[in-house]
Formats: C-alpha cells, sequence, structure tokens
C-alpha cells in the first residue's frame, strides 16, 4: 500500500484541482463518491468539497470505506469483490470535436443548433463543452489540419451522433435548424433501414449526424 503521507499529498491534490475548476477532476469525483454521482461537471465543481471529501475519494480509490479505515488498515472490502460485486454502469457519452476556435465554435451550437455552454477551460480557450438536454459535445482547439483535405465530406465521416426518440422530433429539428440557416452536409432523408436523418456541417468541416425513427 502506497505510503499515506503520498495519500495525504494526493487528497490535498485534488483538492486544489477542484477549487482551480479543473475539469477533469469532476469526472474522478462523479465515479467515486455517491452523493456526487448524478451532478454534471459543472454543478460538482460549485459544489461544496472539502478536505474529508478529497480523503474519501482517495479511500474510496484504494478500495477503503473511508479515509479512518484506510488509516487503521481495515479493509471493508477488497478491490477484487468490488469488481466482481458492482457491474459498471456508463451513464453518459460525449464526442468530441477538433475546432481551431472555441469561441466562434460554442456560438455557433449555441446561436444555431440551441446547445448550451457547460463550460470553456483556458486562457485563451483550448477545451469545452456544450450540451442540449442529454446530448454533449466536447470542444478541443487544435492549431493545425487533423484530416487530408476534404476527405471527411468525400467519405462521410462523422464526428458525432445525436438521436432523438420520435418522427416529429427529428422533422421538428430538422426545420428549427433549417430556419436558423445552419449549413447541412446531407438534409433530412429517409434511410433504407427505417431511419430518418440529416447531418449538419459546423465551421470546422465536423460532419454531425441527427437521427430518429422514419415514423
Amino acid at each position: 500500500m502506497p505510503n499515506l503521507e503520498n495519500l495525504k499529498k494526493q487528497a490535498k491534490q485534488y483538492l486544489r484541482w477542484h477549487r482551480q475548476r479543473y475539469y477533469p477532476v469532476a469526472a474522478e469525483i462523479r465515479a467515486v463518491l455517491p452523493r456526487f454521482q448524478h451532478l454534471g461537471d459543472s454543478e460538482i465543481l460549485e459544489a461544496n468539497f472539502k478536505l474529508s471529501d478529497a480523503q474519501e475519494l482517495v479511500a474510496r480509490q484504494m478500495g477503503f470505506e473511508g479515509w479512518l479505515a484506510l488509516k487503521s488498515g481495515a479493509q471493508s472490502m477488497s478491490t477484487q469483490f468490488k469488481r466482481t460485486a458492482l457491474r459498471p454502469v456508463l451513464a453518459s457519452t460525449s464526442a468530441q470535436l477538433f475546432v481551431s476556435d472555441i469561441q466562434v465554435s460554442c456560438s455557433f451550437f449555441t446561436d444555431k443548433l440551441g446547445f448550451t455552454i457547460d463550460f470553456i477551460y483556458g486562457e485563451p480557450p483550448f477545451y469545452g463543452q456544450v450540451i442540449r438536454d442529454k446530448a454533449r459535445l466536447a470542444l478541443r482547439l487544435v492549431c493545425e489540419p487533423v484530416f487530408v483535405g476534404d476527405i471527411r465530406e468525400r467519405e462521410h465521416l462523422l464526428s458525432a451522433s445525436i438521436t432523438v426518440d420520435t418522427a416529429d422530433e427529428i422533422k421538428q429539428l430538422f426545420l428549427d435548424f433549417q430556419a436558423n440557416g445552419v449549413p447541412f452536409h446531407q438534409t433530412i432523408t429517409k434511410e433504407p433501414w427505417g431511419a430518418r436523418n440529416f447531418i449538419v456541417l459546423d465551421p470546422d468541416g465536423n460532419l454531425i449526424l441527427f437521427a430518429g425513427p422514419a415514423g
């Protein structure tokens, strides 16, 4: 087992990351501490998070029930038991889009597609996330081309796929986007496999599929 002093330093590091609003730490907190598991990244970073919470995070990562159990060496549950007794549930997914300007990209998704900004990180910004309902899109700044030429449009290489539940929703979504002047790689189409979809083209050439049942 790692030295206790090192674990104390690790807990303090988690606390600093939380205070600095370092977004990757939010996912670790949500995955390990039950009272945070229903919160989004921004909500976690705005929540009250104390040193005792950070210590509990470290203890649970080590397979202990809490910090006191870790200190005493009384392991309440072995890591092996936890792995076999609990089936991990994938709570959400987020596609990552490569963009040349975080602010321009955020404006497109909010003004044209009805998303809201979940967070923007860095000064100047180099990472961010936009959300609409249960759909999340991460935005990653890149300063040089990731794809060769127009291969994405030629090969229809999707950067993200987003679904709705009903035929009426996919039709209304297309009409809303069309009214907002959204550029399309493919307008609304009924596919042979029973879906109705369309593909949006963002300012950086990312192809985003919106799909629903044909009805």
